[in-house]
């Protein structure tokens, strides 16, 4: 029987990425995402089966009520990646706005202990599983002007390690992958829809790409039984840090 992955943001960037990349290595897929039309087009170039879940990470019960509507040939969820968030606004911490700062905790930290709790209890049964959870470097090092978004991508690192304590008794592998700059569509929601100044972010080195960040996953979740990356951090060659960049 072919193993099942299930993908959330699989709408656009990483985790579109990480669904192509999965689907070469044989998995069935659970694509999840608010935009059914993307999931969609992202279904039909897929050489694998995939049933499609479309709901928002941020909702507590649409994620119950597409979970427990799940078919029964796909409950047996082997891997789960974690991966949709988002970034809203660039502002400094007094004059930030408090519902960018909800969209970001709602979706980054809540949307993915949601996902998890649906998830989770099946990979508990059946001792065995992996999660990967797409944190950022701004998880890890904070930026001027990151404040709400930084924190709540180190909330992700924390609960990551928390997860992987807390499951390492049932066998479940926990890991984290944290990019740094990466050109999706990541800067434009950020500035919304400004693309001038999204496209700024990108210019003047070769940033990551989406599949360099999928292809890292798929590393992680078809590295050998007895082998778990639980942390990687992966930067452009041109970066240094969050907020260190040689650009030419």
């Amino acid at each position: 029987m072919k193993k099942i992955a299930c993908i959330t943001g699989a709408s656009s960037g990483i985790g579109w990425a990480t669904a192509k990349a999965l689907a070469k290595e044989g998995f069935n897929l659970i694509l999840c995402g608010r935009r059914k039309e993307r999931l969609e087009v992202l279904q039909a170039e897929l050489s694998t089966d995939s049933y499609l879940l479309v709901f928002d990470v941020s909702d507590a019960s649409a994620v119950k009520s597409a979970f427990d509507q799940l078919p029964l040939d796909w409950q047996h969820i082997d891997v789960l990646i974690n991966n949709a968030g988002n970034a809203h606004g660039m502002s400094p911490i007094q004059s930030g706005d408090a519902a960018d700062w909800d969209a970001m905790m709602n979706s980054n930290v809540n949307g993915l202990l949601y996902v998890s709790q649906a998830i989770i209890p099946g990979m508990i049964a059946r001792m065995a599983g992996h999660i990967v959870n797409v944190s950022s470097i701004a998880g890890k090092q904070i930026y001027p002007n990151g404040n709400v978004y930084c924190a709540s991508k180190a909330a992700v690192e924390a609960l990551t390690q928390g997860m992987r304590l807390d499951l390492n008794p049932y066998r479940i592998k926990v890991g984290s992958v944290a990019p740094g700059a990466v050109n999706t569509e990541f800067s434009a929601v950020r500035f919304k829809g400004d693309m001038e100044r999204a496209n700024a972010v990108y210019q003047g080195f070769t940033p990551l790409v989406a599949e360099d960040v999928a292809e890292v996953i798929r590393y992680m979740v078809m590295a050998p039984a007895h082998v778990n990356l639980a942390d990687v951090l992966l930067l452009p060659t041109a970066q240094a840090s969050a907020s260190v960049v040689k650009r030419d």
